[in-house]
């Protein structure tokens, strides 16, 4: 494996890394900034982006493409609920034994958000547009098995990026998305 590709894959996770970071904390999510991605640099996922480094896309396609599934994804999907598919299970309503997805708390949806507007960011580079990550949301082979609220939530965020800019998403996203219902004081008394 060659060095440059090592520092390039690590490179290009921290960076990646660094902009969800940025984007969670403008809405508040400071844990899940500081949390996302850990188990990239895992020796599980790490060695094989490495190993199919290319800089422009994801270690995980070209990986896919060589052996016909990515093992670094799989790994992946299982430990970050930011993914849809981590929250795809059996269902009892599907047809037997059929998998359905579960909704996913906002609070996943938003950093599912930042992570496409991360991934966007980090292989367009200066290319970049507000409109990037809707359209690779739209490029996708099909409709992922993702949850109807889920999946409009994050459509509903990815089209006001694209029509609205950031600032305007991120400010909705922490006035409105994930706003704190406020919990009524309740008085207590106690009888003696």
């Amino acid at each position: 494996m060659k060095i440059k590709n090592i520092l390039g894959h690590l490179k290009t996770i921290t960076t990646h890394k660094r902009i969800v970071r940025k984007g969670c904390f403008r809405v508040g999510l400071y844990r899940q900034g500081i949390l996302h991605d850990l188990s990239k640099f895992s020796p599980t996922e790490f060695w094989v982006g490495a190993r199919y480094y290319q800089g422009d896309r994801s270690p995980n396609n070209a990986e896919r493409e060589q052996i016909g599934y990515s093992s670094a994804w799989l790994h992946h999907k299982g430990r970050n609920k930011h993914h849809y598919e981590y929250w795809i299970d059996y269902s009892t309503k599907a047809i037997e034994g059929g998998m359905a997805p579960a909704p996913m708390p906002k609070k996943y949806v938003v950093e599912m958000f930042m992570d496409r507007v991360a991934a966007s960011k980090t292989y367009n580079k200066e290319k970049y547009t507000d409109s990037d990550p809707l359209m690779y949301f739209k490029s996708g082979k099909g409709e992922p098995m993702m949850h109807p609220e889920t999946r409009k939530l994050l459509l509903k965020l990815l089209t006001m990026l694209s029509k609205k800019g950031e600032a305007y998403t991120f400010a909705y996203i922490k006035r409105v998305v994930l706003k704190k219902k406020k919990r009524k004081k309740t008085a207590i008394f106690f009888v003696i």
